[in-house]
């Protein structure tokens, strides 16, 4: 692990300081779990923006998935 220095705004110190206690972790640990999530919801955000860009320089054409409409399971049966 490595140490790193940051600045912060007071006011999100002290929040920050409330919930860790209220979570009974660690002000590192709690930072370390956001900063984690906040990445994983910009890789996920970078891949929809990749998927987006793939559709629209290959649109789906008209029936290519017709043949799988049979195949789905509604639950309703």
């Amino acid at each position: 692990m490595k140490t790193v220095q940051m600045t912060l705004d007071d006011d999100l110190v002290k929040e920050v300081d409330r919930v860790s206690k209220r979570l009974r972790t660690t002000r590192s640990a709690f930072l370390r779990k956001a900063l984690r999530e906040a990445l994983a919801r910009y890789r996920d955000a970078e891949l929809e923006g990749k998927h987006c860009q793939g559709y629209e320089r290959h649109p789906v054409a008209a029936g290519e998935f017709s043949v799988w409409e049979y195949e789905q399971a509604w639950g309703d049966t």
